[in-house]
């Protein structure tokens, strides 16, 4: 179900005092995604978020920041977000990720490359990116079992970046670039990935 985005990206030259803030994207992903090329319209909104994406995702956590992409990659598989499942999952792999754990990511539950630690944390972060929110006591005590508060703190904090990220690609019907659509194509469309709205 292919749609035109309800706003095309703007070249990043567009608005020159972004440049640091691209550049955080940039070390993240390798290209500067056409979620922010779009939004520089708004240059206060990509400063923030740059911000809190270093917030989030950045140097001084407790969580490997690979396995915070992971993270990431299944709270936008619950929302249906096709472009960011797919742009979570490239940053995981260029965050540390083995190419391996990345094609297993449908097997999680199964896979020896997954910890029962991450097992939990996946489910968790489906759960929470979920609407309605699935996350139930069950769920809340074996996080607590597997994970300390700083790390809860820094999965949900993940889980929450994305789901500023699916409201935004998902009604803007962001274009995937070539580089995580291929990756789509490659890992994701055993699962059902397609792109989407996402792919002309």
């Amino acid at each position: 179900m292919s749609l035109d985005p309800l706003l095309s990206p703007l070249p990043p030259e567009t608005t020159p005092e972004l440049a640091d803030d691209f550049a955080v994207f940039i070390d993240i992903l390798g290209f500067i995604p056409n979620s922010l090329l779009t939004m520089q319209r708004k240059p206060e909104m990509v400063k923030g978020f740059a911000a809190l994406t270093k917030g989030v995702m950045g140097e001084g956590s407790v969580v490997d920041g690979g396995f915070k992409r992971l993270i990431a990659h299944f709270a936008s598989r619950a929302a249906g977000c096709q472009y960011c499942e797919a742009h979570s999952l490239i940053a995981a792999g260029i965050h540390g990720i083995s190419d391996e754990k990345v094609a297993a990511v449908w097997e999680y539950k199964t896979s020896p490359l997954y910890t029962e630690a991450e097992r939990v944390a996946l489910d968790f972060a489906l759960a929470a990116g979920s609407v309605p929110n699935a996350v139930d006591a069950q769920l809340m005590a074996a996080m607590r079992e597997h994970w300390g508060e700083q790390e809860i703190v820094e999965i949900l904090g993940a889980v929450s970046l994305y789901g500023f990220l699916n409201r935004w690609n998902d009604s803007m019907a962001t274009e995937i670039e070539s580089s995580p659509k291929t990756l789509g194509d490659d890992v994701l469309a055993k699962g059902g990935w397609t792109g989407g709205k996402h792919v002309k």
